[in-house]
């Protein structure tokens, strides 16, 4: 059976995706890894990558790409998305990872995120009426609305992520009342142009605030994929899980149950994310997806391949 990888470099954080394609032509994961190296620090303010985010993000690179070789990968995908399609030394990354990694990163648009996330998404959830698609990055956020045949109707990306959003407003720690306020307005306002969303349309949300709010609000510790893929949080679920974390300091929230520590900081601005476009959706519960971008990106590179 062969065996294919895709590497998503975002923001906040880098996957990694090993998987085998069966008989049935399905894939099934080998291995898969998430490495917080946050490619996209201080990038919103001075639109360059730090050369410390580079180094940090070309060693995971070059550790995962002799992962997925090992593993017996025959060809391997990347995608940058948020940081390095803002970032004025964008190219310099690339070439470091094909220097060191010997990996080609290819930068997507935000609207090539959407349909690769809403692909994830449909693969697992797809087929029993419209689908709403929410993935919340470091850097960027993007909404898709698909019908019950799985057609794209709108998909449009934000510029506000839990990295982005947190540089910007939450200064304090823990965040004052104002600071979150503020945030939230604006997330109101940001999404506020949204079309209304299909009728009866199913609310799924990819990518790792979403799995973090849910581990969170289950106590999942360690992860466990098969709790977090498929799990179904309600509104109050998600807004009680918001308010825990931001009534406490960085340093206290680094030790709730299913919050891993390197995304404490950045977590309550995500999830105001979250809470904000479930409401602009008008969503009553959200189904999380474990499978994101690299899910869809594996599919839509490898997928019809014989």
């Amino acid at each position: 059976m062969s065996r294919y990888a895709a590497i998503d470099v975002g923001t906040n954080s880098v996957l990694l995706l090993v998987a085998e394609r069966g008989a049935a032509g399905r894939f099934a994961a080998v291995q898969e890894r998430t490495e917080i190296t946050r490619l996209g620090r201080g990038v919103d303010q001075t639109k360059r990558l730090a050369p410390e985010a580079i180094a940090d993000t070309l060693a995971v690179l070059e550790s995962y790409a002799k992962e997925a070789r090992e593993l017996g990968a025959t060809d391997i995908v990347v995608s940058a998305t948020s940081a390095a399609r803002d970032a004025q030394n964008g190219p310099e990354f690339l070439a470091g990872a094909q220097q060191r990694a010997g990996l080609t990163v290819e930068i997507i648009t935000g609207d090539e995120e959407a349909r690769l996330s809403f692909a994830s998404a449909w693969a697992d959830f797809g087929g029993k009426g419209p689908l709403v698609v929410l993935d919340i990055g470091g850097g960027s956020t993007e909404l898709i609305f698909g019908g019950a045949t799985g057609q794209l109707d709108f998909r449009r990306s934000f510029d506000v992520g839990s990295v982005r959003l947190t540089e910007r407003h939450l200064h304090a720690d823990p965040p004052t009342a104002e600071e979150l306020a503020r945030l939230s307005v604006g997330l109101k306002d940001t999404f506020s142009a949204l079309p209304p969303p299909p009728s009866g349309a199913h609310l799924v949300a990819v990518a790792g605030t979403a799995t973090t709010i849910c581990t969170v609000a289950r106590a999942i510790e360690p992860y466990d994929a098969a709790l977090v893929h498929g799990a179904v949080l309600s509104r109050q679920e998600v807004v009680h899980s918001v308010e825990r974390l931001a009534a406490l300091p960085v340093v206290l929230r680094r030790t709730v149950p299913g919050l891993p520590p390197r995304r404490a900081d950045v977590i309550v601005a995500g999830g105001l994310v979250l809470e904000a476009a479930m409401d602009a959706v008008d969503a009553a519960e959200v189904t999380i997806s474990d499978r994101g971008l690299r899910w869809g990106l594996l599919v839509d590179r490898f997928g019809t391949r014989a």
